[in-house]
């Protein structure tokens, strides 16, 4: 009989391709991966992975029964999320995927009241610039800047982000503020990697000067923060990120032009777990935190 151990190890590699990557998202160390996959191969009978220069690719019998372990993983997950849905005690994990500036800024004092409320409970935040799975169970909330699609995810509006322009006094004394009519010429810019330039205050930032240059470019705000606080460049940074850090002002936008972002900020979880005391628990915490912190998610002023 095969082992759904390594049916999930084929199934990670086959979604990484590695089995470093493999390895990290199942929490094994990397030799385990291949123990369990020539385990897997042998029992099989067959070759289901083909190892090359690029990574693992699926071999034709591994094309075949991918579907087959994808819908054992799917039927796994949901066995899982109805046991833990179950659980009435308020202790063990709660796991938390956000923003990290958000966590970092915002929620940390609303955790600390949390540990006081339920000592027994413990927080782990995975703070990711990929969204985290609630279906497959990498976490049991998720905190996001934009709407959830799948069916099965109970989520809420539960408060709004508005973003600004910043830049340090020392780089505005060098450079002067921007004449983005002539297209803030003398000006350099911070924004994201290219897998994060599709978010709406990048592109409203982009669209301010098309051709102003990128002096860096960086997936992590803190980062951007910071570059700003240097005198880097211009960021464009939420509110609540770019108002408490006393190096930076806070740039007007131009006249004319789009305001700037406002972006909802969504709370979310599985269906099959929202009525668990912990999570019940966790989200009320967070909700009633973020309702407290509207005033710096969103600045009137």
């Amino acid at each position: 009989m095969l082992d759904w151990d390594d049916l999930r190890t084929f199934l990670m590699i086959a979604r990484h391709r590695t089995l470093s990557g493999a390895a990290r998202a199942l929490g094994v160390q990397q030799p385990t991966m291949g123990r369990r996959l020539e385990a897997l191969e042998q029992r099989a009978g067959a070759t289901l992975l083909q190892k090359t220069p690029t990574g693992y690719v699926l071999t034709e019998a591994g094309e075949a029964v991918l579907g087959n372990v994808e819908r054992i993983e799917a039927e796994t997950q949901a066995v899982e999320r109805l046991i833990a849905g179950k659980d009435s005690r308020l202790e063990g994990t709660v796991r938390l995927t956000t923003l990290e500036t958000l966590a970092a800024e915002i929620l940390s004092p609303v955790l600390a009241a949390f540990r006081l409320s339920h000592p027994a409970l413990r927080v782990e935040i995975v703070a990711a610039t990929r969204s985290l799975s609630l279906t497959r169970r990498e976490a049991d909330v998720a905190l996001r800047l934009a709407p959830f699609t799948q069916s099965d995810i109970v989520a809420r509006k539960v408060g709004a982000v508005a973003f600004g322009l910043y830049a340090s006094a020392v780089y505005l004394e060098q450079f002067g503020s921007p004449d983005w009519e002539r297209g803030a010429e003398g000006h350099a810019l911070i924004v994201t990697e290219a897998d994060l330039l599709d978010t709406p205050e990048m592109r409203w930032l982009r669209g301010l000067a098309p051709a102003m240059p990128v002096a860096l470019a960086s997936n992590s705000r803190l980062v951007h923060r910071a570059a700003a606080r240097e005198g880097i460049g211009i960021a464009c940074l939420a509110r609540y990120l770019g108002d408490s850090e006393p190096g930076l002002i806070r740039i007007p936008a131009p006249s004319g032009a789009a305001p700037s972002p406002v972006r909802d900020l969504w709370l979310g979880v599985h269906s099959d777990m929202r009525h668990t005391p912990r999570i019940r628990a966790f989200t009320t915490a967070l909700q009633d935190g973020l309702k407290h912190a509207a005033g710096r998610l969103q600045p009137v002023t």
